[in-house]
């Protein structure tokens, strides 16, 4: 009974002990501290919270450190596959020595034909043997062409190889090694944007029909070139593959250099050397124009240097190719006034056997061949055609359509033609030349170019005669002189240019007579 008696005091007694307790802790915990006169339990509260948004913050670090080294040391058979653009047909018909590979055309010899199957691994490696031999041998076809001080030398080759130029990777020295088809590099959506500031527009250097090209800088200080195509309708997709197949193994220095790709998702970007003197247009019609005048040994060199680039794409190499845009605004120039073509988003390949490919007619109102925008068929004449029409711009001054000027004034060959035919070449010279050509250089520049817009294709020299032509250290090629003796004595928009040498013969090309104008025919401008 006494047990039973004692239990509710000692309740009672460990109740007000506890209740005791708990107030002690309030109160504790509703003091002011010395953070700014806080209560305890407030500064508490924002310790923890604190700490944990450290914590957090310390894990994304973490992670996003350790995505960026897994995605940078990523092997490329790795890559997703759906990368890269699907098959090219223009491109898949053009040489049994290519063979498309996931959308981009490799240069493989003794490989499947284009339906079968290609291991990966034996791409890379006959990929490694091609830029071994290329090193060797960089030039390949029926004539070897060299650049030197003197000009273009040419020797015959009793084989022929298909070689490419090697690669030189200073401008892509201190970045990740690695590409997809053994030559550039293929730089990520992010580099680019980096680069040219997130594709700012004070950095845009160029627009066209197809993209908007931008002045960057990588992460190693080269400065380049960014042409992002746009994305109409599949063009980005034809005209990415077209560059890519056409210049991404050639080299040359009158050809701007192909640096490297980005292909991520609908993103289509080629990466160029920049070239930062701005292009003929622009010296000859353009902003620099009111500045300064181009030379006439300035302009020779120019146009010598774009002849010799258009000879190695046209004799060079196998297969040719054919550039089929070529005008003043798409010669760039460099700081020594060297030329270097660019814009190959026209270009098509024309293989061993084949004369001339069948295409929709495309390239700029004024520089494109008759019989090509009469017919469709194209081949390397049609860019000694577009030439020719330079050459004249460059000797004139004028654009190659004019409609500012007299009827009879406005198409810059007719003109010309017409000004020959009435033996007034002496006034077709550009008068905001500070020193005009002598006769001689002046005769036979215009002979050269009245060579290259002959209206027959077939009666155009071929561009390496078109660089010997130019060449004024170089004779007059035999065969040109062997024509000449054979000659008729019709009358023709040439023959008031001909004057006779010491032996008696013409100094000018053999002439042929000019058949009719073709009828014009509507064509895609650029």
């Amino acid at each position: 009974m006494f047990m039973t008696c004692s239990y509710p005091p000692l309740a009672g007694a460990l109740d007000v002990q506890k209740m005791s307790s708990n107030s002690s802790l309030t109160e504790s915990l509703h003091e002011k501290t010395i953070v700014f006169g806080l209560k305890l339990w407030v500064v508490i509260g924002i310790a923890v919270g604190a700490s944990l948004l450290g914590i957090l913050l310390i894990l994304l670090i973490c992670l996003t450190i350790q995505s960026c080294i897994r995605r940078s040391r990523k092997p490329l058979h790795d890559r997703p596959m759906t990368q890269i653009p699907p098959p090219c047909k223009d491109i898949k018909e053009v040489s049994n020595d290519f063979v498309v590979h996931d959308g981009l055309l490799l240069t493989i010899q003794n490989e499947p034909e284009h339906g079968d199957l290609v291991d990966r691994d034996a791409i890379q490696l006959a990929q490694e043997e091609k830029l071994k031999q290329g090193e060797e041998n960089n030039l390949s076809g029926s004539f070897r062409i060299t650049d030197g001080c003197d000009g273009i030398q040419i020797a015959s080759l009793d084989e022929q190889s298909s070689t490419h130029a090697s690669v030189d990777s200073a401008p892509l020295v201190g970045l990740p090694e690695f590409s997809y088809l053994g030559w550039g590099h293929w730089f990520t959506l992010r580099d680019l944007e980096l680069a040219t500031n997130r594709f700012a527009k004070d950095n845009v250097i160029g627009e066209g029909g197809y993209g908007v090209v931008y002045r960057g800088r990588l992460s190693n200080g080269t400065p380049v070139a960014v042409k992002k195509i746009l994305n109409n309708l599949g063009q980005a997709e034809r005209e990415f593959r077209v560059e890519v197949e056409a210049i991404g193994h050639v080299r040359h220095k009158n050809l701007v250099r192909l640096l490297g790709y980005c292909v991520e998702g609908t993103q289509r970007m080629l990466v160029y050397e920049y070239v930062n003197n701005g292009n003929l247009e622009s010296w000859l019609h353009g902003e620099l124009s009111q500045y300064s005048s181009l030379t006439w040994l300035a302009r020779m060199k120019i146009l010598l240097g774009t002849a010799k680039a258009l000879a190695y794409l046209h004799e060079a190499i196998e297969p040719k190719v054919v550039h089929r845009d070529i005008k003043s605004s798409n010669i760039l120039i460099d700081d020594e006034f060297n030329a270097k073509i660019s814009d190959f988003g026209l270009a098509k390949m024309l293989g061993a056997g084949k004369s001339h490919i069948a295409t929709r007619v495309m390239g700029t109102f004024g520089y494109v061949a008759p019989e090509y925008a009469n017919s469709g068929l194209l081949n390397e004449k049609s860019d000694v055609y577009s030439f020719g029409v330079v050459l004249l711009e460059a000797i004139t001054g004028r654009d190659p359509i004019d409609y500012e000027r007299p009827p009879n004034e406005v198409n810059l060959v007719d003109w010309l033609k017409m000004m020959v035919a009435n033996r007034r070449s002496e006034e077709v010279v550009d008068p905001n030349l500070e020193r005009r050509p002598s006769t001689k250089e002046l005769k036979r520049t215009l002979l050269t170019a009245l060579r290259c817009i002959d209206l027959n294709a077939e009666k155009r020299p071929s561009m390496d005669q078109v660089v010997r032509m130019l060449d004024s250290n170089e004779p007059i090629p035999q065969e040109e002189r062997r024509h000449r003796r054979n000659r008729t004595p019709e009358s023709s928009e040439t023959e008031p240019l001909r004057g006779k040498n010491n032996s008696g013969r013409s100094d000018a090309p053999e002439h042929e007579a000019r058949p009719p104008r073709p009828k014009s025919r509507t064509f895609s401008s650029k």
